[in-house]
């Protein structure tokens, strides 16, 4: 399957309300919860004003045009929270794109480009049962906290 990896365009940003909503990790059998859950103050920081900030970065795939997923970091007090120096990372792929080497892509781009840009670590939180923290895990990210539900992990670049 042939994709390009690219910025993502100011046009695009409201977008990444889909993107969260797809990054919410759905264990089977379990219902998913209603698209307005986004709406929520916690998970709002991830894309609420998105863009305005000099930390806001963000790479899109696309096939034939369609966005199909999404990596974008920005420094906020989320889930995977480290300090204000530390962007937290959020990544995720209609769930059709999974599985086919596209979301390590685009986290082995995203790596490339705050290193360049001079930072010295990314931050992101999983939940444990999550499939996506071996993703993580094989680009080089490590555990450095965890709870009963999730993972704290850092990249260091």
């Amino acid at each position: 399957m042939k994709y390009t990896i690219r910025k993502i365009q100011r046009q695009e940003y409201p977008l990444l309300d889909d993107f969260l909503y797809e990054a919410i990790f759905v264990p089977d059998g379990i219902e998913p919860p209603p698209k307005t859950i986004i709406a929520s103050p916690e998970l709002q920081v991830y894309v609420d004003h998105f863009g305005e900030s000099k930390d806001d970065m963000g790479l899109v795939a696309e096939i034939e045009g369609k966005v199909i997923g999404a990596v974008w970091v920005r420094i906020m007090n989320d889930y995977g929270h480290v300090d204000d120096e530390t962007p937290s990372l959020a990544i995720s792929l209609y769930k059709e794109y999974r599985g086919q080497g596209i979301g390590t892509a685009m986290m082995r781009e995203i790596l490339a480009m705050l290193k360049t840009c001079g930072y010295k670590q990314v931050s992101l939180s999983v939940q444990k049962a999550n499939y996506a923290a071996k993703l993580y895990q094989k680009t080089g990210f490590e555990i450095i906290r965890e709870n009963e539900e999730e993972y704290i992990m850092v990249h260091h670049l």
